[in-house]
């Protein structure tokens, strides 16, 4: 009971102190998955972030769910996606009653722009800290640059760009 517990604990405060999405989320996640409670290792972590970008749904709730699963079965996946949930869904509850009411506010507009830039902040965080625990070599960079480009430039789907990428990388590194 208590390693449910735990789970559902640190994926509320994952969900509860995380902004911007999942990727933001990602120092934080790997910071109490893998150092703090040891319930992953650094690589696992790693995979965990490529599998969950590669299936549906939001990055942040696949890896709960993942690791919930890894440390607690079915039970421990539940606890942990309910966990990193949680907070959104109260918080969102709270704001929508009171944001149609101040929405044009200078105060809850300044407050947007700082919040954009702490979450721009955390996403490339996340990158370094991902890139550290990350075998880089030449086909790897060439796989990202040609998504950047085709992406940037020519403005293609991403989901069609992660499915390319995954079958490049599939020829390359088998």
């Amino acid at each position: 009971m208590p390693v449910l517990l735990d789970l559902f604990i640190t994926f509320f405060k994952i969900g509860l102190f995380s902004f911007g999405g999942g990727y933001a989320m990602l120092p934080l996640i790997q910071s109490e998955v893998v150092t703090k409670h040891g319930w992953l290792t650094a690589e696992s972590f790693i995979n965990i972030v490529g599998i969950s970008q590669a299936t549906p749904g939001p990055i942040a709730i696949n890896s709960a769910t993942y690791v919930g699963y890894k440390t607690a079965g079915v039970i421990g996946s539940t606890c942990a996606t309910l966990g990193v949930v949680m907070p959104s869904v109260i918080i969102i509850f709270i704001v929508s009653r009171l944001f149609m009411k101040y929405k044009d506010g200078i105060y809850v507009q300044g407050t947007l722009k700082v919040i954009r830039l702490g979450a721009v902040g955390l996403i490339a965080a996340a990158a370094v800290l991902l890139m550290d625990d990350v075998f880089v070599n030449i086909q790897s960079i060439l796989i990202f640059a040609a998504a950047f480009i085709a992406n940037f430039r020519f403005k293609m789907d991403p989901i069609r760009l992660v499915i390319l990428a995954g079958i490049a990388g599939f020829l390359i590194f088998r």
